[in-house]
């Protein structure tokens, strides 16, 4: 049997090139985002592919600070600040809302659709359980739609589980005697949301760097049923230090390089999306991963070893998960699944009861003797233009 609440989901139809976008603004002008900011355009993309029968509930976080300044507000659809980490109890609470005032005929019974947004501090850190449990609620339809700029970046640029192994952040500046002090992997959420919930029937990733994509995904979401989540990448000019001219080519490269996919799981079914799907087909290469960390500067006291290392894990990640970019499990990995030809997924983890028991593997300080350059791109001898790639040095 098939659950619908609150009303029934709205039949919205795909959004398949830009000339099928709707015309219509439902997150105009007076917001307060940095200049370069790309949370805006989520927003933006987001109100348009939903509607006007839409209901926002935002949290505590930047698009919360730059969108209510003295009592204004950009959003045209109705509109409603909720705290850190609650998104996914506010959606729920107001989707159930509904549904009773409708079943009560205290209100006309129509499809209305919820989304709730959040940004990676206040959902993929705090917020995580109440996604977690939103998710499982599968008689209510709502969508949690996370921004991730990979920082706490409404307090200051903190360290959040989204922020990439060896950025720069408030938390984690480079010293003398630890050049990385960021060193944890980061969080892979939407994969974790769609392996956990399989009544789920809709989680995917997108960035408004590819706007069709995402909006597209927003309506796939809203039609589904159900509680559905939406992982969105936002580069962020202040947090990530680079010329806010920069933001859209970012998110575009962060796919180009394989580090951030494209894809959607409907109905517990895979399809990778774009570019991604032109990777995982062989259709198309994969950009180095330095192309993509060397333009910002949270990443300028990188050396190659650094790049070394990371683009050795985005590598594995693609090479050795069982689905890439989605499953981190890999044959003979930490979780005891064996195959004819078993791979190799955390080599450091030793399992003394599987069959096959892998084998010590790469650290970052394996790849310490890797020479650097004599000239160096993200150094200030960039001026002297033998690196036009290269963005302007940031200092740090």
């Amino acid at each position: 049997m098939t659950v619908e609440a609150p009303g029934r989901a709205l039949k919205l139809e795909p959004i398949r090139s830009i000339k099928k976008a709707p015309v219509e603004e439902f997150y105009q002008s007076g917001h307060r985002t940095c200049q370069g900011c790309l949370s805006a355009l989520p927003m933006r993309l987001m109100a348009k592919a939903a509607g006007p029968r839409t209901i926002v509930l935002g949290t505590t976080g930047c698009m919360y600070v730059a969108n209510t300044t003295y009592m204004t507000t950009p959003w045209v659809v109705p509109w409603m600040h909720t705290q850190l980490g609650a998104a996914g109890s506010a959606a729920v609470g107001t989707s159930a809302g509904l549904k009773a005032l409708m079943r009560k005929g205290k209100m006309k019974d129509e499809p209305i659709n919820v989304i709730a947004f959040c940004g990676d501090g206040g959902g993929a850190d705090m917020g995580l359980s109440a996604i977690s449990a939103a998710l499982t609620d599968i008689e209510y339809n709502l969508l949690i739609f996370l921004y991730d700029n990979e920082s706490y970046a409404n307090t200051d640029i903190q360290t959040s589980g989204q922020t990439p192994w060896g950025a720069v952040t408030t938390f984690s500046p480079p010293g003398k005697k630890f050049r990385i002090m960021q060193r944890r992997w980061k969080k892979n959420v939407p994969g974790m949301l769609a392996a956990g919930h399989p009544d789920t029937r809709y989680v995917a990733s997108g960035t408004p760097a590819i706007p069709v994509d995402m909006m597209d995904k927003v309506r796939s979401a809203l039609r589904a049923g159900g509680p559905t989540y939406i992982h969105v990448l936002d580069p962020c000019p202040k947090g990530w230090h680079y010329d806010p001219e920069h933001s859209n080519e970012l998110g575009k490269l962060a796919i180009e390089t394989g580090i951030y996919p494209l894809y959607e799981v409907k109905d517990g079914v895979l399809n990778f999306t774009g570019i991604t799907k032109q990777i995982a087909e062989g259709r198309r290469r994969r950009k180095p991963v330095r192309e993509y960390l060397e333009k910002q500067g949270r990443f300028a006291h990188f050396k190659n070893q650094d790049y070394a290392y990371f683009q050795k894990k985005v590598d594995e990640m693609w090479e050795q998960w069982i689905i890439p970019c989605v499953v981190a499990f890999s044959y003979g990995g930490p979780i005891n699944i064996t195959g004819d030809i078993p791979k190799v997924r955390n080599r450091n983890v030793k399992r003394e009861n599987a069959s096959w028991a892998g084998e010590p593997g790469h650290s970052h300080e394996q790849f310490a003797e890797t020479p650097d350059e004599p000239q160096e791109p993200w150094r200030d001898d960039n001026e002297l233009g033998r690196y036009p790639w290269a963005l302007p040095s940031t200092g740090q």
